[in-house]
């Protein structure tokens, strides 16, 4: 009679299979958790960013470094972690063309991005200044452009738009510095050969209007002290030498 107790043992290679099963039940518990946790930070990241109704711009690094001081490693990686959200926030509303929000966000994502990653914080305030840039704040743009190019002096991009920038406000030789540091880093750049071509006639245009109209103004200004004495600058001819460069100034009693 054979022995059938057996039968209803279960075998060994069952038991680490069963507790595998609830190893796969824990870890995924966790990590749903994990996701769940993240999807509530970035929540909160962007209802901070969407209650931020009145801008405040300033980046005072001095605050930053001070404040750095008191974080953990895991805590300064996980700013930069939620910098990236906020900055990829950014870019989504920048597309849209939605620039004020946008600014919002890249602006938060300054404050917290640590100091240590340059070319990241260099991007976030390029990004910026483009949002300021078609919200028609040159002169703000251009600042943010300043800090871009400090922390990233390469930074091709932050150049583009400050030299475009230079070149809307009127700041010619400001904006032909910029493109010609372009195409030292990037010589097959055509926007910055085609303005390194433009530029210099619009400079010496602009300086020749310059000193006419300062020649007209010196004229006005000498008729009026010359006035009383029933002279004017008529009576004064200006005479530039060939040969030294220089100027002879010689009176003309009777000008006609």
């Amino acid at each position: 009679m054979s022995n059938k107790e057996g039968d209803n043992v279960t075998s060994s290679d069952e038991i680490p299979s069963k507790y595998q099963f609830v190893d796969d039940v824990i870890k995924s518990c966790k990590n749903l958790k994990i996701d769940h946790e993240r999807q509530i930070e970035e929540a909160e990241e962007v209802d901070e960013c969407e209650d931020r109704t009145v801008h405040d711009d300033f980046i005072d690094d001095i605050m930053l470094k001070d404040l750095e001081l008191t974080l953990t490693p895991e805590e300064l990686e996980n700013n930069k972690l939620s910098a990236t959200r906020l900055k990829n926030h950014g870019n989504t509303l920048f597309k849209e063309k939605d620039y004020e929000r946008a600014r919002v966000f890249y602006t938060r994502a300054l404050k917290i991005c640590p100091l240590s990653r340059s070319e990241e914080r260099a991007i976030l305030f390029s990004n910026r200044a483009a949002c300021k840039m078609s919200q028609e704040l040159k002169n703000e743009a251009i600042a943010d452009c300043d800090r871009a190019i400090e922390l990233n002096p390469t930074y091709v991009r932050a150049l583009s738009r400050r030299a475009k920038l230079y070149e809307s406000t009127e700041k010619l030789d400001e904006a032909l510095e910029d493109y010609k540091k372009i195409l030292e880093l990037d010589p097959g750049n055509g926007e910055a050969r085609a303005a390194c071509a433009r530029l210099p006639g619009e400079i010496n245009k602009r300086n020749e209007k310059l000193k006419e109209e300062m020649l007209s103004s010196l004229k006005e200004l000498g008729n009026k002290l010359l006035k009383p004495f029933g002279l004017s600058t008529n009576n004064f001819q200006v005479q530039k030498d060939p040969n030294s460069g220089g100027y002879s100034i010689n009176f003309n009693q009777n000008p006609k």
